[in-house]
């Protein structure tokens, strides 16, 4: 406020000061001016009283007119003593001073006179003033150099009257030339008094428009910064008026007792009222708001806001009744409006939680439901689950649990799109959705899997639901792309056991019940009984996740070779990498003991990675040896590692750190896995072609062998499966395989091998019928790695690492 005011008043300040400035030395100027005048006239009657005096003394003789004539004479010697030393070079400020006191002049203009003399000396006015003073202090010395004269005459005799006369006609004559130059001076002073004043006159009044200028331009600055205040008060007003109408939540404006003073078009909507309406209605009157979490007090949210206190915390749901009846979940929020220190009114903010609320509803249903069946997912189901088995500790009942799985559904997917697989589930939930009672939990755990919870359901209830279910999919006719599919599901249906079951165990157990459906035959269902000997076989193949783990960890795994022996020449010999474990009591186990554990939860990547890193750095010890051979071999890869993207990145990895050539391997893929992964096994196989290695379609033959699909294959390998192989020669159907293969493969530039050749007359026939290589113990007995390849045995082991 203080800065402000000073910013005003400056300006003015700084005039006043500077009129009072040139007053002040104006009236200083005029004193001094005054006192020069003063001084004149006491020159002046010195002068005049010295003449008559030093007459009067030359007339009688008397020496007390002498005296008097000394005395007045004594002025104007003081005044000319003053001016003569104030000429000096450095003047005696003090001599002069006494000087000017000794020419009878007021002490208190004595220091305005010395100034004035100082330092106007040469001014116009003064200069022209002290040129007639000079004339006058010649009389002075005539007057003085007669009077000299006058006392020795005198002093001599009697004085004759010639001389006497002689004497008056000279002092009259130095009365007559004194007298115009004191009169001149006196006149100059004057004229400077009165150009003083004029000046001042002149200064006052310049100062005095200067003044009402500053006071019309400081007026008219004033009135400009008010207008563009009022104008950007109103700019921002209007910002604020067209912010608050723009944004969706509903703003009201309340006066200190509570009626409305502004409302925006969103709290027009909010209350299906209009503000011209609203305006000074009590707020309470206008929003009927109900406060689903009351404070203690009972009292509104409004009347705290308006009383000054703070709102109650937390996120309190509070809806608006509408006339019509309707209401509106809103968060509402008030803050008071204080004006010196006081209540003046309040600002309330009222944010429609419709959408809010909706959306949390959708994510809610979002985290327990499947998006594309509308099903419960796997998270709701397992929770459902959970909740029953509590329940069934408090209160026992009667439960069964199914898990479904479709069959063949990948079929459908890799040969008519996702969007065919999409609508497919959608069509099976549909139709199982049919089937399950109402309060049963039909959800979708994944992929083709379901999943149903039967509560309160005995036995051969849940035996005739889960019959009615697969019935159900069965039916299913399901047309795409002008194609029909028939699909099957197998089901595994467990009752759940009184008292206490884990949740863990009961969904395995449903799993392993759902795998041997499969397993079966498919298009059935499996009923878990306590002795069952299929499931336990699987909770052995369960126990073998943890012996797998720590087989990887304490490097119990082997690489074991076995040659594929060329029967017309072509490129000679190679390897076929194959793996065994050596069990916790150091027995060596063959892969088909735990291959099928490790494909079914999931480790198969692990062994797959294992198995190319060892072989790979055991190669490159290999090729050290500058007069080894190189070698040729072919490591078998699983589904999961072919659909795996990070697979590949894995082998681009390998063969540059370990230096090994891409030439020399070639990676088996099973005929199942390809052709159930027929997007992911070409690509990886192109990927990896581009860089050398080459692919052997293995146990052709065995699955669901199609040509067509041979055809997009771009292998350049087909291992006859080893059934039609063995029994080549007693099975005459079995032979018409062998050769049917054979030729359709080499008819499309491929190479075939035939496996498990374990007889001279079988090779014999194989060479018969053409067939490229073969592979058997006939031929070749599976050795370990370092012997088949010629690796010195004392080679440093690999790291086991499951990478």
């Amino acid at each position: 406020m203080t800065s402000q005011l000073l910013r005003l008043v400056w300006p003015f300040a700084l005039v006043i000061l500077l009129q009072v400035l040139m007053a002040g030395g104006s009236l200083y100027v005029l004193s001094a001016v005054r006192a020069y005048v003063g001084g004149e006239s006491l020159w002046s009657k010195g002068l005049k009283d010295a003449i008559l005096y030093l007459d009067l003394y030359a007339r009688t003789g008397n020496p007390e007119y002498l005296d008097n004539y000394q005395q007045a004479l004594a002025v104007p010697l003081g005044d000319h003593a003053f001016r003569v030393i104030l000429d000096g070079a450095q003047p005696d400020l003090a001599a002069a001073r006494a000087a000017i006191l000794q020419g009878r002049n007021h002490p208190d203009d004595v220091d305005g006179m010395i100034w004035l003399f100082r330092n106007f000396r040469h001014f116009s006015y003064l200069d022209r003033a002290i040129e007639q003073w000079q004339v006058g202090d010649r009389y002075i010395f005539e007057l003085s150099e007669l009077a000299a004269e006058i006392q020795q005459g005198i002093g001599r005799g009697p004085v004759r009257l010639e001389q006497t006369l002689d004497w008056q006609a000279r002092i009259g004559q130095i009365n007559h030339g004194a007298t115009p130059a004191a009169e001149a001076f006196s006149g100059i002073l004057g004229e400077a008094s009165r150009a003083v004043m004029r000046l001042l006159i002149v200064a006052n009044l310049a100062t005095a428009i200067l003044l009402i200028g500053l006071a019309l331009l400081r007026t008219r600055n004033l009135l400009a910064q008010r207008e563009h205040a009022d104008q950007a008060l109103r700019e921002e007003k209007q910002r604020a008026q067209l912010t608050l109408a723009s944004i969706g939540d509903a703003v009201i404006s309340l006066e200190r007792d509570g009626c409305v003073a502004y409302m925006n078009p969103a709290a027009e909507r909010l209350a299906s009222c209009q503000a011209a309406t609203a305006l000074g209605q009590p707020f309470e009157t206008l929003f009927s708001i109900v406060d689903e979490y009351p404070n203690e007090a009972g009292e509104s949210s409004v009347r705290q806001i308006l009383a000054g206190q703070e709102m109650p915390p937390g996120d309190h749901a509070k809806l608006i009744v509408r006339p019509d009846g309707s209401s509106v979940a809103v968060n509402l929020v008030g803050t008071p409006i204080l004006t010196d220190g006081r209540v003046s009114g309040a600002v309330m903010v009222l944010h429609d939680m419709t959408r809010e609320r909706q959306y949390v509803a959708n994510l809610s249903w979002q985290a327990s439901h499947d998006a594309l069946t509308g099903l419960a997912n796997r998270r709701e189901f397992e929770y459902r689950l959970a909740q029953l088995l509590a329940r069934q500790m408090r209160q026992v009942g009667r439960h069964a649990l199914m898990f479904l799985d479709l069959d063949q559904f990948k079929l459908v997917n890799d040969t008519c799109g996702h969007a065919a697989g999409d609508e497919l589930l959608r069509e099976v939930c549909t139709s199982l959705q049919h089937h399950v009672r109402e309060g049963d939990t039909l959800a979708r755990l994944g992929g083709d899997e379901f999943g149903v919870i039967l509560e309160n359901c005995p036995a051969e209830a849940a035996a005739r639901v889960a019959e009615a279910l697969r019935k159900a999919v069965q039916d299913v006719r399901f047309n795409w792309g002008g194609r029909s599919f028939s699909i099957s599901v197998s089901i595994g249906l467990v009752q759940i056991p009184p008292g206490q079951t884990s949740l863990a165990e009961l969904l395995r157990t449903a799993d392993l019940a759902c795998y041997s459906a499969k397993e079966k035959g498919r298009n059935r269902v499996h009923a878990f009984q306590p002795d069952d000997s299929e499931l336990s076989l699987r909770v052995g193949e369960m126990s073998w996740v943890q012996r797998i783990h720590a087989a990887l960890e304490e490097g119990r795994f082997r690489l074991y070779a076995q040659r594929i022996v060329a029967l017309h020449g072509g490129e000679g010999d190679h390897l076929e990498i194959l793996l065994r474990l050596h069990d916790e009591t150091g027995q060596l186990v063959g892969p088909g003991t735990f291959i099928p554990a490790a494909e079914r939860y999931g480790l198969m990547p692990l062994i797959d990675r294992w198995v190319v890193r060892n072989t790979f750095q055991a190669l490159a010890l290999h090729l050290q040896d500058e007069g080894a051979r190189p070698l040729s071999c072919a490591i078998n890869l699983s589904g999961a590692s072919i659909g795996d993207s990070a697979f590949l990145g894995f082998l681009r990895e390998q063969f540059s750190s370990q230096g090994i050539p891409p030439q020399l391997i070639c990676f088996e893929i099973t005929e199942t896995a390809a052709i159930a992964n027929l997007g992911d096994a070409t690509r990886f196989i192109n990927e990896l072609k581009v860089l050398g290695c080459r692919f052997s379609l293995d146990d052709f033959g065995a699955g669901m062998s199609s040509f067509m699909y041979l055809k997009h294959l771009p292998v350049d390998f087909l291992k006859i499966d080893g059934s039609f192989v063995r029994d080549m020669l007693v099975d005459p159907i079995d032979r018409a395989m062998v050769e049917v293969i054979n030729h359709i493969g080499h008819v499309l530039g491929k190479l075939t091998v035939a496996e498990f050749v374990e007889s001279e007359a079988i090779l014999a026939a194989l060479r018969e019928i053409g067939i490229d290589y073969a592979q058997g113990y006939v031929l070749d007995v599976p050795k370990p790695f370092e012997l088949s390849a010629g690796i010195p045995s004392a080679a440093p082991r690999v790291p086991n690492s499951a990478g």
